[in-house]
């Protein structure tokens, strides 16, 4: 089971999910301000690929967007495509 955890730095931070002690996808961002993130590179290492480990570590940054209170402004190539098929993650835009 892929299991995705937050890694959060003064102004930066990432998701990483694993499984089984291997790293399947890295998921990183940047502190705009104190109420808004900014998602810049979603990477998910080719043996899971296929998987969606990139929506699981989106999923975790909207869950962790909501109990924040913040919003997330995804500039990610990817991380936009998961926003933009997924309506119900708008209130976190």
């Amino acid at each position: 089971m892929i299991e995705v955890n937050q890694f959060d730095r003064e102004n930066k931070g990432f998701f990483k999910a694993t499984e089984d002690g291997k790293e399947a996808g890295r998921m990183t961002y940047a502190w705009v301000n104190d109420d808004r993130i900014i998602i810049d590179h979603t990477e998910v290492n080719g043996e899971f690929r296929g998987r969606s480990v990139g929506n699981l570590m989106v999923q975790a940054a909207v869950e962790f967007a909501r109990k924040a209170g913040i919003k997330i402004i995804p500039l990610c190539p990817f991380a936009k495509s998961v926003f933009d098929k997924t309506p119900e993650y708008h209130d976190v835009l």
